[in-house]
């Protein structure tokens, strides 16, 4: 099971150094929309430059809705090894994000933030190849006090090929009943980037993940 730090509210270089003091306990890093938005695709490179741990994937939160395969391109080319494109999107986007991401041997997550019809919309997205799909409860809904855990089970249930990724308002307390559904990636943002220790507070939940 991998984790996933997804870093929102940052600047590029309080990311990056926020990121160095986890990396012993996450697979995947990832640089959120909000700083995307704020300070561009260098942010992603920013982070590779210093994330010098090979083992450690470094995600673009692009959320693509268009223009699929220029965008995952230049996602690449600074240094992402990991997209995201939105499960709204049209079929041919997601297909053409795919084979972009492959053919540069990175990867794709789809974010079925927004999607109506769990079940069928994943067994879609799973039938053109991504990588990862992720159950995705949002900031909006989670100030409502809503869960993935119903999400992911529903979409675990009918995916036979993509690893599977739950996001949404998870912490370090409520880390093991996520893992105790079986999701090959959980995403945390704040519950441990707002931690008084974040090295701490990742190891809670990477010791959580493996049953420690």
């Amino acid at each position: 099971m991998e984790l996933q730090l997804a870093i929102d509210l940052l600047n590029k270089e309080d990311a990056a150094e926020l990121a160095k003091k986890v990396t012993d306990y996450v697979d995947i890093v990832e640089i959120g929309t909000p700083i995307v938005i704020n300070e561009g695709l260098p942010a992603v490179q920013h982070l590779k430059d210093n994330v010098k741990d090979e083992d450690v994937k470094v995600l673009a939160d692009l959320k693509i809705m268009d223009a699929a395969d220029y965008e995952v391109s230049q996602a690449v080319k600074f240094g992402a090894d990991v997209v995201t494109i939105l499960g709204v999107a049209e079929d041919a986007s997601i297909k053409n994000a795919v084979e972009e991401a492959h053919k540069h041997g990175k990867e794709l997550l789809v974010d079925l933030i927004a999607v109506q019809d769990l079940e069928k919309r994943a067994k879609e997205i799973d039938a053109l190849g991504a990588d990862y799909i992720a159950v995705h409860i949002g900031y909006d809904l989670q100030a409502e006090g809503q869960s993935p855990l119903e999400s992911l089970r529903k979409v675990k249930s009918v995916i036979k090929n993509a690893k599977i990724a739950v996001a949404g308002g998870i912490k370090p307390e409520t880390v093991k009943e996520v893992a105790d559904e079986g999701p090959d990636l959980i995403i945390v943002g704040g519950g441990i980037a707002n931690a008084d220790d974040p090295r701490e507070a990742a190891k809670q939940i990477r010791e959580a993940i493996e049953g420690k």
